[in-house]
Formats: structure tokens, C-alpha cells, sequence
């Protein structure tokens, strides 16, 4: 079967789906594809005023246990599954855990594409054929942008966050092409099998290291001397090792004398 359908964040109130039971992993699932948020959105916790990101949505343990009516153990081990997976990423401290979907505009951006003409009138018309319904998500699916299904949140986050480090050093840099900078950090992870902890840190590294951060100005540039860097950062860390042992050695000759 081909084609997608459209599932309204408004069937979370109708009498089906609030019906008390306990979830199955598929409905947990699909409830947080509808928590999340659909665009950009402010909310207020306590005193403090957070932009929560599209794809993204702020939860706790305990609301999550108590809709799925879950235990803890239950919860923590499929959210990590989820993570483990590369279809979320959490961030969790004392007051609030944010869950974002990684892949969420595979799940959304869909509905968002722009529908022909035909789609208006037939809406109007009260026409709800099933063939018409097809041909429909037919025509959605050749609209969507090819760029929007070449990367997930998290690359574009990676993407923002390495723009905001050489920032940092040139706060005149160029602002780069986000969508291209984002499918090269896809690459890394898809392709060259570098995890996002690696990615990150070598963003981090690179960005405060003298020679690397005027050489390190993009995803590609960072792809292309990937195993570079690693050597060097493992390099330095075994002379640092090495220093610190011949300087308790010359200690523990001094105290000797």
C-alpha cells in the first residue's frame, strides 16, 4: 500500500480515544507524534518563558505513566528503545522532560505541502469520494519538498548549534544554507557512522582549538577531517597522560632527595 492519511490531533478528544485502557507501544507512539508541537510555540513553566521547537513537546515521567497508565520501568525502557532507535531525542532535569521527534517531518510536512486547486473546490463541494481521496494524497506526495525528507531535527539542530560556535570566534559570518548544512550532518551519521555524541563534541573541539576553528567553518569541512581530529584528540590526550606521569615521576624523585 502507498500514500499516507491524515490522522487530526482532534481525535485525542473524541470517546474512542479516551477510552481508560492501558496503551499498547503503538498507541504510545502515536500519541507522541500528536503531543508534539506543529510549529514553534511559547509555553510558560513557573516563571520561566521556553520556546519549545516544532517536533517538540514538554511532558514528565509521571503524565506520561498516568495517560498510558504505564509503570516507571515500563516507560523509561521503551523511551530509551525510541531513543536507541534514532525516532526521538530527550532531555530530561528536574522540572520537565522535552521529547523531540526526530523524523517529524516525515510525519507532518505531508499535510503542509502545497494541494492543487482541485483540492479546494472538491473541499468546498462537500466531494468526498474515495478515488478522488487518492488521487489527492497522490498529488500531496509528489509535492513534497525532496530536501525535507533528507535530514531529521536533530541534523538541522546540529547545523544551528555549529553556525552559533564559529559565531562565537566571527560574529560577522555568513549565514549558511541551514537545509544543505543539515543533510551533511545526515551523512555523518547515515553514511560515515558517526553518532551525534561524537558529532557534537568535535563541533565543540574544533570550535576551541586555535588552527581548527579558522578551518573548521562547515559540515563538510568537519566531515572531510573527521578522522583527523579524532587522531589529534587522542593524540594530545595520550601526551597529556604522558606529561602528568613524568611529572609525578620527577615529584617522586624530588621527595626521594
Amino acid at each position: 500500500m502507498i500514500g499516507w492519511i491524515k490522522l487530526h490531533r482532534k481525535i485525542q478528544d473524541h470517546w474512542i480515544y479516551q477510552e481508560k485502557r492501558k496503551f499498547s507501544r503503538y498507541e504510545a507512539w502515536l500519541d507522541l507524534l500528536m503531543l508534539a508541537n506543529h510549529k514553534n510555540n511559547k509555553v510558560l513553566l513557573g516563571n520561566e518563558l521556553l520556546l519549545v521547537e516544532k517536533g517538540s513537546f514538554i511532558t514528565s515521567e509521571l503524565k506520561l505513566m498516568e495517560r498510558w497508565s504505564w509503570g516507571k520501568g515500563k516507560l523509561r525502557t521503551f523511551l530509551e528503545i525510541l531513543e536507541t532507535d534514532g525516532m526521538i531525542i530527550r532531555k530530561t532535569d528536574r522540572k520537565k522532560t522535552t521529547i523531540t521527534i526526530c523524523n517529524y517531518s516525515v510525519y507532518h510536512e505531508s499535510e503542509e505541502t502545497n494541494r492543487p486547486q482541485t483540492d479546494y473546490v472538491q473541499t468546498m463541494n462537500g466531494l468526498s469520494a474515495d478515488t478522488n481521496k487518492n488521487e489527492k494524497n497522490v498529488k500531496n506526495e509528489k509535492n513534497i519538498k525532496p530536501s525535507r525528507l533528507k535530514y531529521e531535527i536533530c541534523d538541522m539542530e546540529n547545523a544551528e548549534y555549529l553556525f552559533k560556535e564559529i559565531q562565537k570566534n566571527n560574529p560577522n559570518a555568513q549565514k549558511p544554507n541551514f537545509e544543505k548544512w543539515a543533510n551533511e550532518f545526515r551523512l555523518m551519521r547515515e553514511r560515515d557512522k558517526r553518532t551525534d555524541q561524537q558529532i557534537r563534541y568535535l563541533i565543540n573541539w574544533s570550535q576551541q582549538d586555535s588552527f581548527w576553528k579558522t578551518n573548521i567553518l562547515s559540515p563538510a569541512s568537519l566531515r572531510k577531517q573527521f578522522d583527523r581530529l579524532v587522531t589529534k584528540i587522542k593524540s594530545d590526550k595520550e601526551q597529556e597522560r604522558a606529561n602528568k606521569a613524568s611529572q609525578l615521576n620527577e615529584e617522586e624523585f624530588d621527595l626521594n632527595d
